[in-house]
């Protein structure tokens, strides 16, 4: 499935793929998304970029080792949970913060840094997986 026009329309399909996954994941605290499934759609994303490229440009694309990017989520998900208990509320309790940028209150909480660690984990634990699985077909 190495074809001219597979390969020409690849990376265009990968970057709309991420940049429906983030809005899925934006969009996911308020109503059906979040996290987890824009994750595994961004997994989709590199799986297509991978199948067209190969596993090292999808190395060079990510930048950092998928574990790596796991392990980071998995941080920003238990801050998110423990800063709850900074602020005396029970445990995963959601934080609001109003920030004013540029005239333009933008509302933060907990709720978007748990999601977005999830949404890591999954990129980043699926998207090694997937590259074990297609170094093991290799030998």
């Amino acid at each position: 499935m190495n074809t001219l026009i597979f390969r020409t329309v690849a990376p265009f399909l990968t970057a709309l793929m991420v940049l429906f996954s983030l809005f899925v994941l934006l969009r996911g605290h308020n109503e059906p998304g979040g996290g987890f499934i824009g994750g595994l759609i961004a997994v989709s994303a590199l799986a297509i970029f991978g199948i067209a490229n190969g596993i090292p440009a999808v190395r060079r694309a990510l930048h950092f080792h998928p574990m790596a990017i796991s392990a980071f989520g998995l941080v920003m998900a238990a801050v998110a949970g423990l800063l709850s208990m900074v602020f005396a509320v029970p445990f995963m309790t959601g934080l609001w913060i109003y920030p004013v940028v540029l005239g333009v209150e933008i509302p933060l909480s907990s709720v978007m840094l748990f999601d977005t660690g999830v949404y890591l984990v999954v990129v980043g634990s699926i998207t090694s997986i997937a590259l074990a699985l297609e170094a093991e077909e290799d030998i």
